[in-house]
């Protein structure tokens, strides 16, 4: 299929979906869920997901170590999870997943600032493997005697859930579960999956290779607002799979604050986001100038220095314009001194986008979606990788600065109860940043299987 006609036949469905929606009368509400929710003490779910994707050649003057390769290359990747929950006592729930994952990104994942793929972590192993993904407790302390629904869900269970609550979640997680979330881009498995489209692609968030880390989360929530602080472990090395311990030293923390609010009878949120990160990290300033004093290429690893910091903020909106017609926007900005450690190679991003379901065509589990994600470094690290320094996935030997320019658009079908398949279609602009290389186009199809296991009554 030629990329052209299937990008332009994606967004044109898109925006006529966004015309036809945006003339429907603005106040329209849906009818109100009499059903009572069960309680649950337990409950159990499991999804598997393959994203198959592709590449053909592109524009290449010149590779570096960590290039993407301008050759043919096709991959898969593979992740299945069990989800287990079970409650401990009055507000206090416990979750368990083991998770097995493969699969071998594009060049090792490596070469590209905002990668195509976000099922697939920093790991270039083929070879499915287990390991444990999340295990931890959560407990809620009530405030008041308001409560709200929870309906069943992976790590969730059915239930009440008081309003306004002081929560802490504490164990093994990826951050990305409690920060930085968007109803329109948050999860891989279902929604985009460009890295720096998914997440806020500037935030180097805390996790080991596979996205995963050891800590803690606290959160306030109330009515409309919701304020959360968490601290977590670094890798011990850069897209390293061992964690420091050394958790007084090096950590990484994170401060978010959120606001719930209705805009023309449409829901909206707001997040700002800041982060804190300590490691065992380099500065590309530090390496530039031993590169000047002695003559070599700089290398950003021999400047490591214990407790390094690393900072940056976020922005994130979520905005329902229609009914099943929402948009999206994130700004991400880091210091863009220190070297990146533990997700990707951007400094700077803006991503914005816009998100339908299927309802006006009669297929209500149904999405079709399209976001464009410009994406940069600092100067500073534009200098490092000019002069043939290699940074965490990327280094081209030389660099041609260019900000790198993601459009991405999916559409998602239910094939039946608990199976989807979704074609995708990202187009990616001056790979790495760099103007002389690229532009290359990315197909994919993934499918995911998702259902759960629950009590048939309350116990």
């Amino acid at each position: 299929m030629n990329p052209w006609k299937a990008l332009l036949a994606v967004t044109l469905l898109l925006l006529s979906t966004v015309a036809a929606s945006a003339q429907q009368t603005a106040g329209s509400t849906a009818a109100s869920d009499a059903t009572a929710v069960v309680p649950e003490r337990w409950n159990l779910y499991f999804q598997a997901t393959s994203i198959g994707d592709e590449h053909g050649t592109f524009r290449a003057p010149y590779a570096g170590t960590f290039s993407l390769q301008d050759n043919p290359e096709r991959d898969v990747s593979l992740t299945s999870t069990l989800f287990f929950t079970v409650l401990l006592g009055a507000n206090t729930q416990l979750i368990f997943n083991p998770e097995i994952a493969g699969g071998k990104g594009f060049n090792g994942v490596s070469g590209i600032g905002d990668p195509p793929n976000g099922e697939i972590p920093r790991v270039s192993s083929a070879m499915p493997k287990p390991y444990l993904a999340r295990l931890l407790v959560s407990h809620d302390f009530r405030f008041g005697t308001e409560t709200e629904k929870v309906e069943s869900d992976a790590n969730q269970l059915a239930g009440e859930r008081p309003v306004t609550r002081y929560s802490i979640y504490a164990g093994r997680f990826t951050v990305t579960d409690y920060f930085d979330n968007n109803a329109y881009t948050h999860d891989p498995r279902e929604q985009f999956m460009a890295w720096g489209v998914m997440y806020n692609g500037a935030w180097d968030y805390p996790a080991d290779t596979r996205g995963y880390t050891w800590g803690l989360v606290q959160e306030l929530h109330t009515h409309n607002w919701a304020f959360r602080y968490g601290i977590a472990a670094e890798p011990r090395v850069a897209n390293g799979s061992q964690l420091d311990r050394r958790l007084f030293r090096d950590h990484g923390q994170t401060f978010e604050g959120e606001r719930r609010f209705s805009f023309g009878g449409h829901a909206g949120t707001a997040r700002l986001m800041g982060f804190a990160n300590r490691a065992d990290a380099g500065d590309y300033a530090t390496a530039l100038r031993i590169a000047t004093e002695t003559g070599v290429t700089p290398n950003v690893v021999a400047t490591r220095h214990p407790g390094t910091l690393k900072y940056g903020v976020g922005v994130n909106l979520e905005q329902e314009i229609a009914r099943d017609v929402g948009v999206f926007l994130r700004l991400g900005w880091n210091d863009g001194r220190t070297e990146s450690f533990a997700f990707t190679a951007i400094d700077r991003l803006a991503s914005a986008g816009v998100s339908v379901k299927g309802t006006r065509w009669k297929r209500p589990h149904d999405v079709v979606a399209s976001s464009f994600t410009p994406s940069g470094i600092s100067a500073l690290h534009a200098e490092y990788l000019a002069r043939g320094g290699l940074d965490f996935l990327i280094g081209d030997g030389r660099l041609n600065y260019a900000p790198e320019y993601v459009w991405e658009s999916y559409y998602s079908a239910r094939v039946f109860p608990g199976l989807f398949a979704t074609f995708d279609l990202q187009h990616d602009t001056n790979l790495a940043f760099n103007r002389d290389r690229g532009p290359v186009w990315i197909p994919s199809i993934r499918l995911h299987m998702a259902f759960g296991f629950k009590p048939r009554k309350a116990e």
